[in-house]
Formats: structure tokens, sequence, C-alpha cells
């Protein structure tokens, strides 16, 4: 497990790097000055601009550049907003927090909901249920989340009045925001109307955690139902069958524990499709996460917030895929076995 683990934390620290190298790059790709699409100090601010000039490494070589480059955003300088003038960096830690509580949300949904419907799926196979959720499944699942999106809101936000039509929570409440998760933010404040922040906020989330949860859901169904039908050919299910074991220890102590191994290892992959979602999710519900941040940066064609934007995403979804390999490795010791003889 260590030699495993080892090498996927250097593929993960390679990786980064590539990844830094594509950040620093794109300050020469972008249009106008490469210091100021880096730092956000224009041409107009002289001394700053000089300062930063110097400080960046740009009177040196490329790769002083780049080494520079490298220093500040281990430091947290990842340069000012040109639309805000605030430092990139104070600006993420809220926006993170919004992100990652829609998204952990959606997640969770998707893996409570998905794995005992693929379950159940599989034990009615060919019956009507297993029809129905299967073709249920692949209906949402064709669905684009900017279309189904837009339908959620027209029928639970302006047909049936049961939640805002966008927005984290009811502005009247004035919740300071320090981790950027609502829910939390709420938990911590002071406030004698906590529970009705509480509520509100609940309301503001559900139909966005259900939209953004369908497309992990509706995969983590056809995979979960296929697993269990494929353990359930297995020659030691039918041995246990042999020896008069009940179906409900067959399923739970035999099935379930085998089946897991192909969704676990494609939780990381169902994460990255959902990250990927969550940006057009956050602009549609005007959420305020590091999506909706991100598209309104490129529409303002404000570089160091696309380039701070970019690495968080792209880190996040590299940092959940390493570890879901890890858990997958740790709990099915025959994978990490098969891959160190290679």
């Amino acid at each position: 497990m260590f030699r495993y683990s080892l090498r996927r934390m250097v593929l993960l620290l390679v990786t980064l790097w590539l990844l830094t190298l594509l950040i620093f790059a794109l300050n020469y790709w972008y249009p106008g000055d490469p210091l100021t699409n880096m730092t956000g100090i224009k041409f107009s601010d002289t001394l700053a601009y000089q300062q930063a000039l110097v400080a960046r490494g740009f009177d040196g070589s490329l790769v002083s550049q780049y080494f520079s480059f490298m220093a500040h955003l281990l430091q947290g300088d990842w340069g000012a907003s040109m639309v805000t003038e605030q430092p990139v960096f104070a600006e993420i830690k809220p926006l993170l927090g919004a992100t990652l509580e829609l998204g952990l949300l959606a997640m969770l949904l998707a893996i409570v909901l998905g794995i005992p419907l693929g379950v159940y799926a599989a034990i009615q196979q060919r019956g009507k249920l297993d029809r129905l959720i299967m073709g249920l499944s692949l209906s949402a699942y064709s669905i684009p989340v900017f279309w189904l999106a837009q339908l959620f809101i027209l029928l639970f936000a302006v047909k049936l009045g049961w939640s805002p039509i966008s927005g984290q929570i009811d502005p009247l409440y004035a919740i300071d925001i320090n981790t950027g998760s609502i829910l939390i933010d709420i938990w911590l404040s002071d406030t004698d109307y906590r529970m009705a922040a509480f509520t509100d906020a609940l309301n503001h989330l559900w139909v966005p955690v259900i939209v953004l949860s369908i497309m992990p859901l509706t995969m983590l169904i056809r995979i979960m139902r296929n697993a269990v039908l494929d353990v359930l050919q297995q020659n030691f299910i039918k041995a246990a069958r042999a020896r008069g074991l009940s179906d409900s220890t067959i399923m739970f102590r035999h099935t379930l524990p085998n089946a897991m191994q192909p969704v676990v290892r494609q939780l990381g992959l169902q994460f990255s499709v959902l990250m990927t979602n969550i940006i057009i999710t956050e602009v549609i519900f005007n959420w305020p996460g590091l999506g909706s941040w991100l598209v309104k940066s490129i529409y303002e064609r404000d570089f160091p917030v696309i380039q701070g934007g970019l690495l968080v995403l792209a880190s996040i979804i590299l940092l959940v895929n390493v570890m879901v390999d890890l858990v997958h490795a740790w709990r099915y010791p025959h994978i990490r076995k098969e891959i160190d003889a290679k």
C-alpha cells in the first residue's frame, strides 16, 4: 500500500506541476501585457508596475519568471482582480466554500440514492420497476444540465412556488460570510433568527443540489445494477446458495461488498463530471461560487481571476481522484497488486 500511495502522490505532484506550467503560460497566451495578466497591475500605475516587474522576475529570463511565479503562488500572492482590484486569493475562500457545499451535497445525494436504486433494479431484473428505473435514469442522463435546471426553476419556483428562483439566502437575514458555506456560516452565527435563516438557506439549496446530482445519480444506478448482476453470476454466490444461506445474507455479506468495487472506482470520474456541471449550475441559479465567478471573469477578461479559478477547480478534481484511488486500493488489495505487477 505504501508503494502504491507513493506512486499516486508522485503522479499528483507531477500533474500539479504541469498545471502550474499551463497557468504560467496563459499569461503569455492572453492578449496584452504578461505582467498585467499575471498580477492585475496595469501599466498606467507606473510605480506599482515597476515594483511588480522586479518582484516577479520580469527583468530576467523566462525560467526566473516561472520560479518567481511559483514563489508568489505558494505564498498566496495570486495577483489582483482587474475589475475589483482585490487580491484573487482572498476572494477565493468564500467562493470555494459555496462551491464545495453545493458539490458535496449533490454527490452525497447521488450516492445515497444511486446505490440502493441500482441494487433494487438488479434484484428486479427485467421487471417493471427495473425497466422504469433504468428508463428514467437514461432519460435524465440525456437531458443537458442547463435545460434541466431551467425546467426545475419553471416547475418548482415559478409554477409551484416551492423554492426561490436563485441565490443562496434571502439578503434580509444578513448572515456574515466566513467559510462561504451558507449552512456552516448560519450555524456559526449568533443571530436570533438562526433556524429561520437555516430553513431559508435549505429552501434555496435543494433545487440546485437535485439538478447537479442527476447526472452522477443516473450513472451510479447503471454501474451498481450491472455490478450486482455480474457478482450474482459468480461461482462463490452459487456456492453460498448451495450452502443454504439466506438471500439477505448473500446480498449484504457477499454481493454488495464485491459489487461496490466498480462503483468506488467510478466515484472520482463522476465527481469530475459534477465539478464540470457545477459551473453551469451556479450561473443559472446565481450561486456565489467558483463557477459563476469564473464565468463572470471570462466575460470581463479578468485574467488573474481566470487563472486562479482554473487552478483551484483543477486541483480539487485531481485531489479527489487521487483520494478515491487510494481508498479503492486500500479497500480492494488485489487492485494494487495487479497494478504493481505491471
